[in-house]
C-alpha cells in the first residue's frame, strides 16, 4: 500500500498574545482589589481604551478602569472565579487583517456577598456572563471591548428589570463540542472556513430582502438544530423553527431602518469567530419590542456575537446585546428603575 504524505496546514500563531491575556485575566481574578489597577497598568498601553456595557460606556486608563469597573465587581462577587468556555484569537477582517485580537467568552462566578450597581445581593452564587476582546499591539493590551450581560445577573438576584421574554433565561453553557479553549496554533484554513460562513450569515441578516421565508433563509447558513444563546430580555433558543419565532420573526417584525451593519472587530480561529460593533447597528422600534411599546427614536445595539461552526454552517452563537443600552435611547433606564435609582 502506497504511503500517504502527511497534510501540510498553513498555521498562523497567537502563542504571545495568548499568553499575554491569558496572564492579564488570570491576574484581575487573583490581585487584591485595591491593586488591580497596579496589576493592570503592567499588560496594558497608556492609552488604553475600554469599553463597556451601561452604564459604564468608553474608559480610558488603567486606573480608571479598575476603580469604575473591576474594584466595585470584585468587591461584590467574593472569591471570584472565570469559568471560560470559548478561547481563541485571529487578525482582524476589519482593518485588513493586520490587527490581532484574542477573545474570552464565559462565566465571572462569585458568591454576590456586597451591591453592585444596585442590584442587592443574595450571598449565593451568582454568574455574570462576559465576553472581552483585547486587542495586543507591541507586547501590550491596547484596547478591549468587555461585554456582560447586567440583566442576567439581575435576574438571579430577583430584579429581573424587563418584563417579558420571547425565549428562556438560564446560566448558559459553553459548546456543546467541549472544544472552545483553542490555547494551540489552528490551522488558517479551519479559520477561514468559520470567517466565511460567519460573513455569509451577516450577508442574509443585515438585508431582510432575500425573498425567501425567514426559515428557508436561516436554513441557508444555520443548522437545523442550532442553538442561539441570547441576552437576558430575549433569551436562548434552539432549532432554526424555535429561533424565527421566538427571536428573529418578532425582532424583524418589531424594527424598521436597520442600519448597515458595522464592526470594529471580526475574526476566528479554528472552528470559533466572533465580532463586536460600537454600535454594530440602529434601527428604529416601531412595532415594539420586548413586549414594550413601539417608537420613533432610532435606538443604538451594541453587540458581540460568538458562533462555533459545524461543517459549513453555524451550530451555535452565543450573543451580548447592552439591552440597557438601547433602551436608555428609547428614555428608559431599566437599571436604575429596577434597582430604586430612577427620579
Amino acid at each position: 500500500m502506497q504511503k500517504t504524505e502527511p497534510q501540510a496546514y498553513n498555521v498562523l500563531t497567537f502563542k504571545e498574545e495568548k499568553r499575554l491575556v491569558r496572564a492579564h485575566h488570570a491576574a484581575l481574578i487573583s490581585a487584591d482589589p485595591a491593586k488591580i489597577g497596579e496589576s493592570m497598568q503592567r499588560d496594558v498601553a497608556e492609552d488604553y481604551l475600554w469599553r463597556g456595557f451601561h452604564p459604564f460606556g468608553l474608559i480610558n486608563g488603567a486606573e480608571t478602569v479598575a476603580a469604575r469597573f473591576w474594584e466595585p465587581l470584585r468587591t461584590a462577587l467574593t472569591r471570584m472565579q472565570r469559568r471560560e468556555d470559548i478561547f481563541f484569537a485571529g487578525t482582524n477582517e476589519m482593518d485588513g487583517f493586520k490587527g490581532v485580537w484574542v477573545v474570552s467568552m464565559g462565566h465571572l462566578v462569585g458568591l454576590f456577598d456586597q451591591p453592585w450597581l444596585g442590584i442587592k445581593p443574595t450571598n449565593k452564587m451568582a454568574f455574570l456572563r462576559y465576553c472581552s476582546f483585547d486587542r495586543v499591539e507591541n507586547g501590550k493590551i491596547t484596547e478591549t471591548a468587555m461585554y456582560f450581560d447586567i440583566p442576567h445577573l439581575m435576574t438571579q438576584a430577583g430584579q429581573c428589570p424587563f418584563p417579558s421574554q420571547t425565549a428562556f433565561h438560564l446560566v448558559q453553557p459553553g459548546p456543546m463540542t467541549h472544544d472552545g479553549l483553542l490555547l494551540d496554533d489552528q490551522p488558517e484554513e479551519t479559520g477561514t472556513a468559520t470567517l466565511a460562513a460567519i460573513n455569509a450569515m451577516i450577508s442574509d441578516l443585515g438585508q431582510w430582502k432575500s425573498g425567501l421565508t425567514l426559515e428557508d433563509e436561516l436554513a441557508r447558513t444555520w443548522h437545523d438544530d442550532m442553538i442561539w444563546w441570547g441576552p437576558e430580555g430575549i433569551g436562548a433558543t434552539y432549532t432554526i423553527e424555535r429561533y424565527a419565532k421566538q427571536h428573529a420573526g418578532p425582532f424583524r417584525a418589531g424594527f424598521t431602518d436597520r442600519a448597515k451593519t458595522k464592526h470594529i472587530a471580526r475574526l476566528a480561529e479554528g472552528h470559533y469567530g466572533g465580532f463586536f460593533g460600537w454600535p454594530n447597528f440602529t434601527a428604529r422600534p416601531t412595532g415594539g419590542f420586548m413586549g414594550l411599546p413601539g417608537s420613533d427614536t432610532s435606538g443604538e445595539f451594541r453587540v458581540i456575537d460568538i458562533y462555533r461552526r459545524d461543517g459549513d454552517k453555524l451550530a451555535e452563537n452565543w450573543i451580548f446585546i447592552d439591552l440597557l443600552h438601547f433602551w436608555k435611547t428609547q428614555g428608559r433606564d431599566f437599571l436604575a428603575e429596577a434597582t430604586g435609582q430612577s427620579t
